[in-house]
């Protein structure tokens, strides 16, 4: 989670919201990391997750990201969450829960729904107190 916080730390130069992102193998090696970038890069799909995934894909050579984890310092929304299920991650590590857009229990429960093919496992509220006040220190400079 460190990883994902010092890279969320990147995304407010561009004026992109503080989330975080780190795809790790079963091993603990490092396969793909990034932070939001949808201001910077005029990206839509331009979420951490998303661009932590590609670049996890990138590493490996393949899609499939199985035995992988990835790790976010916020609960993904709809399109991240889909994502890292279609992505076939085993395991799913976040900071902070997402009470707006939130696909993994708060919201939506996208990840756990039964009638997926795959469905990772869930560990909630890493470091949430450190990851939520990234987030919300950001958008107290933009009110």
């Amino acid at each position: 989670m460190r990883i994902a916080l010092a890279e969320a730390e990147l995304a407010p130069s561009t004026g992109d919201v503080p989330i975080g992102a780190v795809v790790v193998d079963a091993g603990g090696t490092v396969l793909g990391r990034d932070h939001n970038r949808r201001e910077a890069d005029a990206d839509p799909t331009g979420h951490a997750e998303v661009l932590a995934l590609r670049a996890a894909a990138a590493e490996v050579g393949s899609w499939r990201l199985d035995g992988c984890t990835l790790v976010v310092t916020m609960e993904p929304c709809s399109m991240c969450a889909g994502a890292l299920v279609l992505a076939r991650v085993d395991r799913l590590v976040y900071g902070a829960p997402d009470p707006k857009a939130g696909a993994v229990g708060s919201l939506w429960d996208l990840v756990r729904d039964r009638r997926l093919n795959h469905r990772p496992e869930v560990l909630a509220g890493v470091l949430a107190d450190e990851c939520g006040a990234l987030v919300r220190d950001f958008f107290a400079t933009q009110r």
